[in-house]
């Protein structure tokens, strides 16, 4: 195989998710599983036939290209959402191939319009709403210009669903502001029905909402970092286990990200290691390097601080993250040779490397540290 690195993403531990998830939110919630960003960094063409077989049919993305990678990579045939860019050439592609999109503006809702009238067939729609997250959604001064324009043209435009964002529910510093965001969207909700626009669908929930606003599951949720076997934040997880006996954490990570030793060397107590002189050797030393750096997605913030998992033992981080490789410290593991396994995240004997002690060490949240593990790192089902 022509990479240094693998990454391995469990079908067992999504299984798990989804069933806990599908119990969570109840048999009547459709569980949208959202992703973008190359599906969190585990790889949309792996992930997406594999979610397939474990019972999800409804992807949720950020643009057209992301819609279009799902689209190839489906072994059935799935329910697309854009929730973000999506124009002009790719509206026209969305609307042939039955891909649903939010509508935040009325250009675009007039595109949809022109589009679907020459393809003779209706646009799947989602109505998003402003409820105070203040980035897209129709705020209400829109709301009449946007009813009268779907009642016009309602053969051209099929109305899918009605939706918002919330700011920031993974925070209970935001609870007032979640409440009040739920609320509007509810009266918004209630006014276009009773004007005769009933939409498929009602969702507001991403990960986070869902489990902590059961209000806000509605008809559809949209399950992106939970699916994959983080929570979205630690308030999110204590939120949970505080109203359970059981205080384990019921999510197994989906994805594992393993190398190898490329060399061993020794080095001399007073020898600097790496570029710089970040790291100065404290006695004698053995060394190994491991072909990964900044380049595949192991940050430069864990430069002296990252950790990986070399024959059962944890191996720290010496000197400086390359872009290409890292310097680990096997003074202490003596058996350790060349090809030897290096797990970056996931599981080697007792031992475990989790994404989150990535991210408390180098200051990246959890979604940050995924989406930007290198696309070009193979990814394979286990």
């Amino acid at each position: 195989m022509f990479s240094t690195s693998v990454i391995e993403l469990s079908k067992d531990s999504l299984m798990h998710n989804i069933n806990f998830l599908k119990k969570e939110m109840g048999e009547n919630v459709i569980i949208s599983s959202v992703v973008k960003g190359n599906a969190y960094g585990h790889g949309t063409k792996e992930f997406v036939p594999m979610a397939e077989e474990c019972g999800l049919n409804h992807f949720s993305v950020y643009s057209a290209d992301e819609a279009l990678e799902v689209f190839k990579s489906s072994k059935k045939d799935p329910r697309i959402m854009i929730m973000g860019m999506v124009e002009g050439d790719e509206l026209e592609w969305a609307i042939r191939a039955g891909v649903e999109f939010y509508v935040f503006d009325l250009d675009r809702i007039q595109q949809a319009i022109l589009y679907a009238s020459k393809q003779k067939r209706k646009a799947k729609i989602h109505i998003e709403i402003e409820t105070g997250m203040n980035r897209t959604g129709f705020s209400g001064e829109y709301l009449r210009s946007v009813f009268n324009i779907i009642k016009a043209n309602q053969n051209a435009l099929f109305v899918e669903g009605i939706c918002t964002h919330f700011a920031g529910a993974e925070s209970i510093a935001n609870y007032v502001r979640i409440q009040k965001q739920l609320k509007t969207f509810n009266k918004i909700y209630k006014w276009f029905v009773k004007n005769g626009i009933t939409p498929k669908l009602r969702h507001t929930a991403c990960s986070a909402a869902a489990m902590s606003y059961p209000k806000s599951r509605m008809d559809l949720v949209r399950i992106g970092i939970m699916q994959y076997g983080f929570w979205s934040s630690r308030e999110t997880f204590i939120g949970y286990i505080n109203d359970h006996e059981n205080k384990s954490d019921p999510l197994k990570r989906v994805i594992s990200w393993k190398s190898k030793v490329m060399s061993i060397k020794s080095v001399k107590t007073g020898e600097f290691i790496g570029y710089g002189t970040s790291y100065l050797a404290q006695r004698d030393m053995k060394i190994a390097t491991i072909p990964v750096g900044y380049s595949h997605g192991f940050s430069r913030g864990l430069s002296n601080q990252g950790r990986v998992l070399i024959n059962g033992y944890r191996a720290s981080v010496i000197g400086i993250v390359n872009m290409n490789l890292i310097t680990v410290d096997i003074t202490n593991i003596p058996e350790t040779k060349k090809g030897d396994e290096a797990v970056l995240i996931g599981n080697q004997g007792d031992l475990s490397i989790s994404v989150a002690s990535f991210s408390e060490l180098s200051n990246q949240p959890d979604y940050e540290l995924l989406t930007r593990l290198n696309y070009n790192i193979p990814r394979t089902v286990v």
